[in-house]
């Protein structure tokens, strides 16, 4: 039997005109020509528009924008020079509470549709009240000639940086310590890397910053190499390391030709390998590529929603997977919770130590290691109410599933960054039910989602 043709109404190059439907979990404009479903990076709702047809599959295309006929009632007008150039935001043009019921709509699309979970009729959100200059971390690319590096983030769908020398969701000192160290990079001639031909130095900065205590830390991410004496000097004069806040300067040298932005060896230029920052009355001593929430003022909302949840569990066990910093474990043990962390990469648990020592917390026990061989070791010797899990992007392995449900602890916090697997997790995780569920705005202007769920194991039925 012949195969049947795809009826694709458009091909590329073609110029058309289409309004902007609604919004796909990606942030961009989605729109619907002749039954065919076409996606338009930086259209809203609302938004009529001329574009050009840039890629077709069988079940979507990609149209780049050139013109906006007709403006949607949401727009707004974005502060950042470079914001239709960078893929860093993608909404500073949207509306605040436009944002807001975007993430809700995902998440509740994403959980009945992939998960098929029963949701509760309002889910509620936690907004920022802080929407821009709140980021207390920086990771910028490097590129360029080095008489002019381009310092910043990637353009979206691209390789090639957006420079600028303000980014308006980082904490001000960010984009002050950034351009502090393209002057100087571009005064001594440090050469900059380049990714085909893989010669040259610099290829990335990470700047992480404290608003508490006021700390920066500085990471240059290197090629195989070493920097000039003169270039030292200049970045360690101690006028502008003390005008900048800053503790400790570290060469990250990662010479494989990869996308991963950290490489395994630290080399302490100046200071301290770690910076502090403080949350509530806890102190925690940071390293350049431990984990640790990049908005503070949500991040604090997030654990006292936590610590809220975990009441019941006052005097139980309580496991923190994928711990990170330890920051979720160290607030639980502080409120006098038997907590055990568990965390695979090694500095960010030496992070949770030192930061455990340092708050004089005892109750807390940190087990390095991944979560898939940790957590049955902890469930086969005790009783555990609470599990907590907050894993990367990618969501929970099947193993670690089979875990939750074989040590069947009384609830589950599943904090997510990524809808979709957070639903297909969940539709896992039979015999548990969503008790409560809130949409925390950890990302104004950008398209990321954080939730936490609260789950409770049900009843066996008679």
């Amino acid at each position: 039997m012949a195969k049947q043709k795809l009826n694709i109404p458009v091909k590329r190059g073609d110029r058309i005109e289409l309004d902007v439907e609604t919004l796909a979990s990606s942030g961009d404009g989605l729109c619907r020509h002749e039954g065919y479903t076409l996606f338009t990076p930086g259209g809203l709702p609302g938004d009529r528009v001329r574009g050009k047809v840039i890629k077709t599959t069988p079940r979507f295309g990609v149209v780049d924008i050139f013109e906006r006929t007709q403006l949607s009632k949401d727009r707004v007008d974005p502060p950042c020079p470079v914001f239709f150039k960078c893929g860093g935001c993608k909404f500073q043009d949207l509306n605040y509470e436009k944002q807001l019921e975007f993430k809700v709509q995902v998440v509740r699309d994403s959980l009945s549709r992939i998960g098929g979970v029963e949701l509760p009729e309002k889910i509620e959100t936690l907004a920022a009240e802080q929407q821009y200059q709140y980021r207390n971390k920086g990771s910028f690319a490097v590129q360029g000639k080095t008489s002019d590096p381009q310092i910043g983030f990637y353009s979206e769908g691209s390789h090639n940086v957006a420079d600028s020398p303000v980014c308006d969701i980082l904490l001000e000192p960010i984009n002050k310590t950034k351009e502090w160290l393209r002057q100087i990079l571009k005064k001594n001639q440090i050469s900059i890397y380049h990714e085909q031909h893989h010669r040259g130095l610099v290829r990335g900065l990470v700047i992480r910053h404290s608003e508490t205590t006021g700390e920066t830390l500085v990471g240059l991410i290197t090629n195989e190499g070493r920097f000039p004496r003169s270039f030292l000097a200049e970045l360690t004069e101690e006028k502008n390391l003390k005008e900048l806040g800053i503790v400790g300067i570290i060469q990250n040298i990662n010479p494989r030709p990869t996308n991963v932005i950290l490489g395994k060896e630290n080399k302490v230029l100046w200071g301290k390998d770690r910076f502090t920052d403080k949350l509530g009355n806890l102190s925690f001593h940071l390293s350049l590529g431990s984990f640790f929430q990049i908005n503070s003022a949500q991040t604090l909302r997030l654990y006292d929603l936590i610590d809220n949840w975990s009441k019941d569990a006052k005097g139980k066990t309580i496991i923190d997977a994928y711990s990170g910093s330890g920051g979720i474990a160290l607030w639980l043990a502080a409120k006098e919770n038997k907590v055990i962390a568990i965390e695979q990469f090694e500095p960010a648990m030496e992070d949770a130590r030192l930061s455990a020592e340092t708050n004089g917390i005892t109750q807390c026990q940190f087990l390095t290691g991944n979560v898939e061989e940790q957590a049955p070791l902890v469930v086969s010797k005790e009783k555990v109410h609470t599990i907590i899990v907050d894993p990367p992007r990618k969501g929970c392995s099947e193993s670690v599933v089979e875990t939750l449900l074989e040590s069947k602890p009384e609830q589950i916090i599943y904090i997510s960054c990524n809808p979709s697997t957070l639903a297909r997790d969940l539709e896992r995780l039979k015999g548990y039910k969503i008790k409560d569920l809130r949409v925390i705005d950890m990302f104004p202007q950008t398209h990321h989602i954080e939730t936490a769920v609260l789950l409770h194991r049900e009843a066996p039925a008679d």
